[in-house]
């Protein structure tokens, strides 16, 4: 997390929820860092003086300081990047994106529409097991 953050900020001043979207980006959903792993990395290379922060509507703008720096270190994208196959990436965003349409229809959908989602999506994970036990 560490180095990902020096990265980001070498490039230009972020808001940390700016950083955990840009992460996402760069390893094609591979890498998602939630609020508790990144805000508590700032903060602590803020107390290492790394990083500065100022407000900015409301919220905090963190930079990089001149002690802050990554010179000779692979950014951690970079590094990730061949360890998955590329449709991994695909798998990701489809699996949160059905996530997302999942917890639509339990927060707004009426009694028939949830129990449709839940019988389809019974449906969904028996044909994903289908396809594990086809050959290759």
């Amino acid at each position: 997390m560490r180095a990902a953050v020096l990265h980001l900020l070498a490039e230009r001043p972020m808001h940390g929820y700016e950083m955990i979207q840009e992460i996402a980006r760069r390893t094609d959903g591979q890498w998602t860092p939630s609020p508790g792993s990144i805000y508590p990395t700032l903060q602590m290379l803020a107390d290492e003086g790394f990083v500065t922060s100022t407000e900015e509507g409301g919220k905090k703008l963190f930079s990089l300081t001149d002690i802050g720096t990554t010179e000779g270190e692979a950014a951690p994208w970079d590094v990730l990047s061949f360890q998955l196959d590329p449709v991994d990436g695909e798998l990701r965003s489809a699996v949160r994106l059905l996530g997302s349409a999942m917890e639509q229809i339990s927060h707004a959908g009426t009694s028939a529409q949830k129990a449709r989602a839940a019988q389809l999506y019974n449906e969904l994970r028996r044909k994903l097991y289908s396809i594990l036990s086809e050959e290759s």
